[in-house]
């Protein structure tokens, strides 16, 4: 049986805005453009063979927090992400209002 959620403690390059993005294990998405890459099934096991870029869709507001939805450019896939602390809060407002 497969985890739902491997720890994946990765630095890397947002492919959108080229921001170097220092992760945490938690981290999935670069936290100046939004944007994602669609690497994973379960979060953290990076099985996705995709490999597109995932664009923030929308953010909604449940219980105090900001639950953004990527889209796959590629594949259309869509997940939905806790935004953090650490994300442009203008990016999201920005998102928010479309």
């Amino acid at each position: 049986m497969t985890k739902k959620f491997q720890r994946t403690i990765e630095d890397f390059a947002c492919e959108n805005c080229e921001e170097e993005v220092k992760g945490d294990g938690y981290t999935n998405h670069c936290p100046v453009c939004l944007w994602s890459k669609h690497v994973d099934i379960n979060p953290g096991d990076r099985k996705a063979d995709c490999g597109g870029l995932m664009e923030p869709i929308s953010i909604e507001t449940e219980k105090d927090e900001h639950i953004m939805t990527h889209r796959c450019q590629i594949c259309g896939h869509e997940k939905r992400n806790k935004t953090v602390q650490e994300d442009d809060f203008e990016k999201i407002i920005e998102i928010s209002n479309y």
